[in-house]
Formats: C-alpha cells, structure tokens, sequence
C-alpha cells in the first residue's frame, strides 16, 4: 500500500475507535505534540530506529472478574523509522497474543505513519489501522509513561507469522475486550513479534 494512503486510513480507523467511545474532539497533534509523544514512547528523542514493547499476562484473579474477556495475554511492538524521502518519523505496531478459551498464537500489524492525535484536548494518542480496512486501534501512554493504553473497536488477525494465509478473523472487542493496559519492559520481551534477523538483534541488544 503506497504510503499516501496509510495516514487516511489510519486516521478512518482510529475515528473509528473514537466514535465507539463517543468522543468527539479529535484533532492531528501539533509537531511539538508528535515530538514530546514519541519521546514518551521510546524513552528519549528516537533515532533512525526505535522500540518501545509492553506486555500484560492475565492472571486467574484478573479473568475471573472479566469473565467476559476473551484475551489470555498480549505483546505490543510500536516502532518508529526515520523515512529516507520526507525524513519524518514513522510508526508502526504488531500486537500478538493469545485467546483465554482457543488454541495458538496470533498476530495484526499495521501503520501508524508519524500522526499523533489528541482526544478531548487531554490525551495524546497513536491512530493506527490494519491494511486494506482491516480495522484499527489507538495507542495512549498512561501518565507516568510505563503503560500503553490500548482502545480497538476490531482489527484483523491471523495466526502467528503467517499473515494472507487465513485473515478473515477479528478480534472484536466485546464488554471487557475493548481496553488493554499494557506494561512497559525489555524490548526482547517482544523479540517474537520481529519481522527480520537484524531487528530481533536490535530488540535483543541491550
């Protein structure tokens, strides 16, 4: 999908999210916003490359009060790449994770391109979509900045690494599956949501 499409869609998707929540005051962060946010995300000003992975296992106490949640456990990988021709900031994520009643391990990636949105003028948010309207979500930082907030609506998965074999699934957010809190830890703690060798390197380097 050429890039001048992925900031539309993922500006659909995310209002997609938005709506659901019934909020109605979303706007593009200014450039100081996008700045200030993505050096909450990676922990200081990002370079050419940068990570940032949160984690959240469910524990039995947790599922027995969502006795609804459908989610077992999840890894969230949000990435930024300087691009070569517009030299602006890039991100993207890839969430795995795995169901608390069915086999296996899945996986949805997308873009988040370099916008940053706000909602009702007091959180900054990443809206990210899955290609070729496979849904979206949007991605906040909790105040202290060791916890994303993740909020979807739907978005398209598939079983571990193998992506256009059999996508037609969704995790669709139901009563305690629309919000996730995610931890913030080592970037090797998603080493397995790593497209190539020289990113697991660079998320295993310490």
């Amino acid at each position: 999908m050429k890039l001048a499409l992925i900031l539309p869609l993922a500006l659909a998707a995310f209002i997609g999210v938005a709506r659901a929540e019934e909020a109605d005051d979303i706007h593009e962060a200014t450039a100081a916003e996008a700045e200030a946010f993505n050096a909450r995300m990676y922990a200081g000003t990002p370079g050419k490359t940068a990570y940032a992975c949160f984690v959240r296992r469910y524990d039995a106490e947790h599922l027995a009060q969502h006795p609804k949640q459908k989610v077992a456990s999840m890894k969230l990988l949000v990435s930024a790449e300087t691009d070569a021709e517009d030299k602006q900031l890039h991100n993207s994520f890839r969430i795995g994770f795995r169901y608390r009643h069915r086999s296996g391990d899945f996986d949805s990636s997308g873009s988040c391109h370099h916008a940053v949105f706000t909602k009702e003028g007091n959180e900054v948010r990443l809206g990210c979509g899955v290609d070729c309207e496979g849904g979206g979500l949007g991605i906040a930082l909790s105040k202290d900045d060791k916890s994303a907030i993740v909020r979807l609506e739907s978005i398209r998965i598939w079983l571990h690494n193998k992506a256009g074999e059999d996508d037609d699934n969704a995790l669709v957010a139901g009563s305690d599956d629309g919000i996730f809190r995610l931890e913030r830890t080592d970037n090797s703690a998603c080493a397995a949501l790593a497209y190539d060798r020289e990113e697991l390197a660079a998320l295993r380097h310490k």
